[in-house]
């Protein structure tokens, strides 16, 4: 890689870095920070889509700061899934920012809304980039530090409540992390990802690596809400505003996915059987009760929210069969899923708007009054079941079929009946809130009409167009996601690309 493409590889973090500050100088000018943070958005965008397209022609992007060569240095590496979830999550902070335009009330926003959203994305985007373990602990914590201020923005009990729920996990889930950093630095000397996974390969005493090995798999369960470490993320994502459960939604706990993924293809590789034969179980158990969870509900957002946990599973299937078409029916999964469970999310607070409620029980009418909100739940609730053509069915086509070539029958059937169960729940709120009439004392009390909603709230509406059409895009034309997921797949399942990538690269 060139000195002249280097500086660029920074330019997402620089673009969010520089928008934060700025949000401070305007401390006192809501209006300013807002217009500061879509531009931000827009930008971030740009240079993920630059990023993205930088490491897609030109291969795996490296860059060692204040010319520290690797292992000795701080080293930021793009490679193919790097750069896509860098992509993706600038998707949905431009969608959530503009959201949050009419969303977030202009209390919230004149107490720090849109700097400390920004912060959370920086430590989003730092946790894909990073190449060094420790490093990725800190980016963590800025990004958790970021979503448990964002959460009890506002004081309201059912936030504080919510909040002290997550956060305690939080501290959990980092004590499991820094125990398992330390054990690994004992070990082996490095926190550099390439120089660890050599080390980890080399290393004579293999008991020791796993008992490292379960630390990094309990605390990054936690972040990403696996089973059984789930019960923090229903209790605590129902209770902000949806623009912030929106974005937590999208990203948070695919940020502990995909630390997941990069630990268990590039440096618990060892010992397959026993590490993704437990993969796999855990990932089956997410699926059902997370599905479970779902059913049991009778709020929108809450249904939604035990979703979240329920789909992670299939994610860490791909990852536990771990075969190239699994991998990739993972990577292609994350994107459907972030697109589709963040536009549900906007779409339940466009819901609220209209009858000031998420309770089933509550809710009702919404198809007559409002078609075009009908569609863009229908697109994204059966997408999230698998319905073809829709996003959600080549994902979950692409792990069946890889279940099956790995002769993985049982975890194949969970994942077609966690569908099936998907499918009855999302069923659930279509008939509750949008097919049929409103009940009782709610019947007629929508406070807009078709026009007067969309002419006050166009702005909700947009951002859920913009990600209803990324879905549809993924739905009609899976072939080239596809074809990048697979690439990516092959690049994950060679290490030696990283590793040579990274130890090799002297750029600062």
């Amino acid at each position: 890689m060139s000195d002249i493409l280097t500086p660029f590889i920074l330019l997402p973090l620089w673009v969010l870095l520089i928008a934060f500050i700025f949000c401070i100088l305007f401390w006192k000018y809501a209006k300013v920070q807002a217009v500061i943070a879509l531009t931000s958005a827009a930008g971030y965008l740009l240079s993920a889509v630059w990023l993205f397209l930088a490491v897609y022609q030109d291969g795996i992007q490296v860059v060692q700061i204040g010319n520290w060569p690797a292992p000795y240095g701080i080293t930021l590496v793009a490679d193919l899934f790097a750069s896509i979830m860098v992509l993706i999550s600038a998707v949905i902070a431009f969608a959530i920012i503009l959201y949050s335009l009419q969303d977030i009330s202009a209390e919230r926003k004149r107490n720090g809304f849109y700097p400390v959203l920004l912060v959370m994305v920086f430590g989003v985007c730092g946790s894909f980039l990073t190449g060094d373990v420790f490093n990725l602990y800190v980016w963590f914590e800025v990004m958790l530090v970021a979503s448990f201020v964002l959460i009890v923005l506002g004081n309201r009990q059912g936030q504080l409540e919510g909040s002290v729920k997550y956060v305690t996990l939080s501290f959990i889930s980092s004590g499991f992390l820094l125990t398992g950093i330390a054990i690994l630095y004992k070990l082996t000397g490095t926190l550099n990802m390439a120089d660890l996974s050599e080390a980890i390969a080399q290393h004579p005493d293999p008991e020791l690596i796993n008992l490292a090995t379960v630390f990094f798999l309990v605390g990054f369960g936690i972040k990403a809400a696996l089973f059984p470490f789930f019960s923090w993320l229903p209790a605590s994502y129902p209770t902000p505003p949806i623009s912030v459960v929106g974005l937590m939604a999208g990203l948070l706990t695919k940020v502990g996915v995909y630390a997941l993924m990069r630990f268990f293809t590039l440096l618990f590789t060892y010992d397959l059987p026993s590490t993704h034969s437990l993969l796999l179980v855990l990932a089956g158990l997410t699926m059902f009760f997370g599905v479970l969870g779902a059913l049991a509900q009778r709020d929108f957002k809450k249904i939604l929210s035990f979703h979240i946990v329920s789909q992670i599973g299939y994610m860490i299937m791909g990852l536990a069969l771990f075969t190239p078409l699994a991998i990739a029916g993972s990577i292609f999964y994350i994107v459907h899923h972030i697109l589709v469970k963040t536009n549900l999310f906007l779409i339940s607070g466009i819901v609220k708007v209209t009858q000031g409620h998420y309770l089933l029980s509550k809710l009702g009418g919404v198809y007559d009054r409002y078609p075009y909100l009908t569609l863009l739940f229908a697109i994204s609730a059966f997408s999230l079941a698998g319905i073809p053509p829709l996003s959600g069915f080549w994902g979950k086509f692409i792990l069946a079929k890889a279940g099956l070539e790995a002769n993985r029958y049982f975890i194949v059937a969970v994942s077609l009946l966690v569908g099936l169960l998907t499918l009855f729940s999302m069923s659930k709120i279509w008939v509750s809130v949008f097919w049929s009439s409103a009940p009782g004392e709610a019947k007629g009390e929508f406070k807009y009409d078709s026009r007067t909603l969309f002419k006050s709230h166009y702005l909700l509406i947009l951002s859920s167009v913009f990600l209803t059409l990324c879905t549809l895009v993924l739905s009609f034309y899976p072939e080239a996601l596809i074809a990048l997921s697979k690439r990516t797949a092959e690049q994950l399942l060679d290490p030696q690309i990283y590793i040579d990538a990274v130890l090799n690269n002297n750029n600062n």
